[in-house]
This record gives C-alpha cells, sequence and structure tokens, in this order.
C-alpha cells in the first residue's frame, strides 16, 4: 500500500482547501474508499477527513421534502422517522445494503461515490480495466460477466453501480448539492452518475475538488404505494443481480404517477422511464405490468453470463410493481 498523508478539515472551506492539493481525496466513513487503498485499486496521496464537518442533518423542507446532509449515517438515514414515514422506498433500500456494522459507519455521501465491483476492477492483477488502468481494455467483456451491465454499457467499459440507495434515490426525483472550488450547485439526481462512455474511469459528474453536502427529496406521494426489491446470490451482504425500486400513486383505482429505477444493470441507476409512461392512467393489473415489464427491458443487452439477467429483470419489474401496488396475481396468490 502506497504511504499517504493524513489531514481533517475544520469546516467545509477548510475541507475545500486542502482538497485542492494534487492527490487529495475526502474520506468519511471509509468503507469503501479504505478497500481500494488496501489492494492498491486507489492511490490517493492524501486523505481529508471529514467526519467532523457540520453535514449529518436530517431535516424537513418547507415544500415537505427532506435534506439528508451528506454525513448522515446510512443506518442513521434508514431510521429517521421522516424518511420512514414519507419515503419508505429510501429506508428499504438502505437497509437492503451491506451489513448492519457497514451501515453504522457508511455516509449517504460516500454510498453516492461508492465504485464498482466489477472483479476485474477490484484485482490488480488483471492488467485490462479501463475504470482503473485507462486505455488498458476491458477484460469483462470476454471474461466472465455474469454481474455486469445490461444496459448503456460501451467498448470501454461494461461494470454496473453498486448502490442500492442510489436506485431509490433515482426512483425519488433526488437532487445532490455539492460545492467546489467554483461555488455552489444542485445536480438531479438522474445526471450525477454517467455512463461509461470512453471515459469509464469518471464515475460522477462531480467536478475536481467537489464535495457533496446534502441531498434533497423533494415531497412525494408515493409512500403508501411503494416497494424496493433486491435480488441477489444470497440473502445477506451481497450486491443485487437486479434491484427495482417501484413507486406508484393510485388513484380512482388508476395509475396517476409511478417511478421505476432498476439496479445491478447499469454503470448508473436505470430509469425506466418509457415503462412509466405505459402505466399512466391504467389500472395496474397483471396486463400492465407486463407491459411496463417489457418495456424496462426493451432494448436490454447481455453478454456470454448475464443473459439471464434481461428476464430476470423483466420479472423483477413485475414482482415489484405488484408489491407496491399490492396487487394479487390473477388466480393466484400475493
Amino acid at each position: 500500500m502506497q504511504s499517504f498523508s493524513y489531514e481533517r478539515a475544520a469546516d467545509i472551506d477548510d475541507a475545500l482547501r486542502l482538497a485542492g492539493q494534487p492527490g487529495a481525496r475526502f474520506i468519511g466513513g471509509g468503507t469503501n474508499l479504505l478497500d481500494l487503498v488496501k489492494g492498491g485499486v486507489e492511490q490517493p496521496l492524501r486523505l481529508i477527513d471529514i467526519t467532523r464537518l457540520a453535514l449529518g442533518d436530517i431535516v424537513e423542507l418547507a415544500d415537505g421534502g427532506v435534506r439528508i446532509g451528506a454525513l448522515a449515517s446510512n443506518s442513521a438515514t434508514a431510521d429517521h422517522p421522516l424518511i420512514r414515514q414519507r419515503f419508505p422506498l429510501l429506508s428499504q433500500a438502505l437497509l437492503a445494503g451491506a451489513s448492519a456494522q457497514l451501515r453504522n459507519m457508511a455516509t449517504v455521501g460516500g454510498n453516492l461515490m461508492q465504485r464498482t465491483r466489477c472483479y476485474y476492477f477490484y484485482d490488480t492483477a488483471f492488467n485490462m480495466c479501463n475504470k482503473r488502468v485507462p486505455g488498458s481494455g476491458c477484460a469483462a467483456k470476454e471474461g466472465y460477466n455474469r454481474i455486469h451491465a445490461i444496459f448503456g454499457a460501451s467498448e470501454q467499459c461494461i461494470a454496473v453501480n453498486p448502490s442500492d440507495m442510489s436506485v431509490a434515490l433515482a426512483a425519488l426525483d433526488a437532487v445532490v448539492h455539492a460545492r467546489g472550488p467554483q461555488g455552489e450547485r444542485a445536480i438531479a439526481f438522474g445526471d450525477f452518475h454517467r455512463l461509461p462512455g470512453d471515459t469509464p474511469e469518471n464515475d460522477t459528474t462531480l467536478a475536481p475538488g467537489e464535495l457533496i453536502t446534502a441531498i434533497d427529496l423533494p415531497a412525494s406521494p408515493f409512500a403508501a404505494h411503494s416497494h424496493y426489491l433486491k435480488v441477489r446470490d444470497r440473502a445477506s451482504y451481497a450486491f443485487a443481480l437486479v434491484s427495482v425500486a417501484a413507486a406508484v400513486e393510485m388513484r380512482d383505482g388508476l395509475v396517476r404517477s409511478v417511478r421505476l429505477a432498476l439496479g445491478g444493470v447499469a454503470h448508473k441507476p436505470w430509469r425506466a422511464s418509457e415503462a412509466e409512461s405505459a402505466l399512466l392512467g391504467r389500472a395496474l393489473d397483471d396486463v400492465s405490468m407486463a407491459d411496463a415489464a417489457a418495456l424496462a427491458v426493451r432494448g436490454a443487452h447481455g453478454y456470454a453470463h448475464n443473459e439471464f439477467k434481461i428476464e430476470l429483470a423483466r420479472r423483477a419489474v413485475i414482482r415489484a410493481l405488484r408489491k407496491a401496488g399490492q396487487v394479487r396475481p390473477a388466480g393466484g396468490k400475493a
């Protein structure tokens, strides 16, 4: 492991000043970054400890939404009364991730920044990883790619985003607040993570030296009808093969608004906008859910070992919608 210096930021301005030094990285809970450093995947020259900054509060906004400070832990966020009551989809997604011990340490800001769990990215014995060594190639394309992308991949990278929390935030139209050398800005959640394109080493649209300060959740009509479904190889402490965040607002038996986002399928949380549009104004029944699920996987592309994820994603969308809408299948049990 390469040596590095450690400095503790006194406030946000101090953190931004320290981040201007070459090779500097912010560190909060460290549940992902420290693993990457120990494995030689990341080699920062300086770690800027931001854990003492006043960014851990979870507060109500004037419009009925909620602001989550970037240093709020995953556990505290999942268990907060405002989140459980108004945004249960986010609480479910957070509780589906990692272990209780890791959730106690991990921060929501750090969760947004966690990197792919692609085998070839994590194992530095493999030279071919464009995300780790730009221009070296993508070993996963012709290698073992069971966990990899079925949407939005490029010739340069087929890795997926591993965050459960981010899938729920995509469905809830969250907004990320960041502060950097050029001042403060708000980033629509759909614009925060990026597809790999020709620069897969860049996971997000954050500029160098920018610090996530908060995540805003706008007021939501989905508290009564939402569900996070995570399909994985084992019941706990495993990343999603496919996950679905489904949220539905019903009125007079018809879908008034709906949100669908998929995880484990792309370099970023994948919003199924066509499927959402197909459900509007319809009863939430077997036919409409099947139609939506077919649209949700339209354009998916599998590789040698992950073709199964396309059908898995289709079925997962139906299951998540059924659970969110509390719909019993025709002639069967819920």
